[in-house]
């Protein structure tokens, strides 16, 4: 999956039946919830879960999109611009209006990425997933 596929392709609601949308194959260490790590020797585990268990959403994160300078930059000039443009002399709103128009392309750019969704479910056979992509699941 790319971050597209997976980013606002469903809306997810806490509370919500949902079916996983692939098989997907977990690994990495493993160690007791009740005990800390560092007296647990390293112990690595991989668990398959096949597409179509189902499970309820208990947790929707919305990840905010990281903005560049040029998109900070954007937004204070924009501001200003829809804010003070009209009391400034005719020669300084055209100069704002060019830096404004400079990074419009950055800014729509900005806005067509979609925003990065995250979700915490627990699946009816126990496991618990999370901070999987939202794109995972489908409606069940």
């Amino acid at each position: 999956m790319t971050d597209e596929e997976d980013e606002g392709s469903m809306t997810l609601n806490v509370g919500q039946r949902v079916r996983l949308a692939a098989d997907l194959r977990l690994a990495g260490s493993v160690t007791p919830a009740e005990e800390p790590a560092e007296e647990w020797a390293a112990c690595a585990a991989s668990v398959a879960l096949a597409a179509g268990i189902e499970g309820t959403v208990e947790r929707v994160d919305e990840h905010h999109r990281q903005q560049s300078h040029e998109v900070r930059e954007y937004l204070r000039l924009k501001s200003l611009l829809d804010d003070f443009g009209h009391q400034m002399p005719p020669g300084s709103r055209r100069q704002l209006e060019e830096q404004v128009g400079a990074l419009e392309e950055q800014w729509a750019a900005y806005q067509r990425r979609t925003l990065r969704v995250t979700v915490r479910v627990r699946l009816d056979n126990g496991f618990v997933l999370d901070e999987v992509p939202a794109g995972a699941f489908v409606s069940a």
